[in-house]
Formats: C-alpha cells, sequence, structure tokens
C-alpha cells in the first residue's frame, strides 16, 4: 500500500514536526530491488549463503531501508515538490525479510532564506534504531507552488 500524498509547503512546516511510515519487508522487495540495482549479494538473495554469515538469515539492502526515508519525503513530509539536497546515512543493524521498518522523519531545523528543512530520519525494527541520519530538501513555498497543488488535485491537506 503506497502512502498518501500530502502536500505541505515551508511555511506549514515547524521544528519538531513529524511523520511516520511503517512498511513490512517482503522477499519481494528485496528480489525487486536487487533487479533494479543490480545489486545481487547472495546475503539479500540466498538463504543457503546468507546461514553461512554472521546474519544466519537473508537481509534487505541498506539502501533498500534508506529509501523508505524516500517515501516520506516524497509523499507525506514534507511532500510533492520538494528536493533532495543531500543525506547522510548510519546504518546500525540489518533489516530482515519479515521485519517492520518504522521510518521517523522529524524536522529539526528550518532555514527560511533558503527555504530548506533539515530532517533527522530514524529506522527503527521492534524499537531498535537500524538506520538513522540526515536530509536536506529544498521545499516550495506556497505562492511559487500553487500550480503544484492544482496538478496534486486540489489545495494541499495540512
Amino acid at each position: 500500500m503506497l502512502p498518501e500524498l500530502r502536500v505541505l509547503y515551508f511555511e506549514d512546516l515547524e521544528v519538531g514536526l513529524s511523520e511516520t511510515l511503517s512498511k513490512v519487508i517482503a522477499s519481494s522487495d528485496v528480489v525487486g530491488f536487487a533487479e533494479i540495482t543490480g545489486d545481487r549479494n547472495p546475503i539479500h538473495l540466498s538463504e543457503h549463503f546468507a546461514a553461512r554469515t554472521p546474519f544466519g538469515t537473508r537481509i534487505a539492502h541498506g539502501l533498500y531501508t534508506a529509501g523508505l526515508i524516500s517515501a516520506v519525503l516524497g509523499t507525506r513530509l514534507p511532500g510533492p515538490g520538494a528536493v533532495y539536497i543531500s543525506q547522510t546515512l548510519n546504518f546500525r543493524a540489518p533489516v530482515r525479510i519479515g521485519d517492520t521498518v518504522d521510518v521517523t522523519v522529524t524536522v529539526a531545523e528550518l532555514v527560511p532564506e533558503r527555504r530548506r528543512a533539515r530532517l533527522t530520519c530514524t529506522c527503527s525494527v521492534g524499537g531498535e534504531t537500524v538506520l538513522d541520519g540526515e536530509a536536506l530538501v529544498k521545499v516550495p513555498r506556497k505562492e511559487e507552488a500553487d500550480p503544484l497543488a492544482a496538478r496534486m488535485g486540489g489545495r494541499p491537506s495540512a
């Protein structure tokens, strides 16, 4: 299930505003990510191979987990119209097939003169942080984005 789109403009943001998305990691997600990226490391695709690693079982690609941050940024906080500037990532623990990853993005700082938002990003499984970092995004102002809202089917929700 894809997250519902929500458009937030720079004026809608405030420090502490947060959004969370949860995703159960399916084997088909990992296989699809391998097909798209070409990363066919057997630790992601072969249970036999992965059983001999310290993880003991297949794990999701770290960048697949990081991609879930992009889903929050592009659909909910701030949403359509936001432009990624940069992202830092710290991989803390593996994500296994069947895990539910909770992705939380929180506004940490706003830079009005540049329309930038610095966001803390955390992915966790069962309360344990598996990935964290920060994103910097450029966020449109309302007066700049009226055509965007019209293309999205009306006015944004807040």
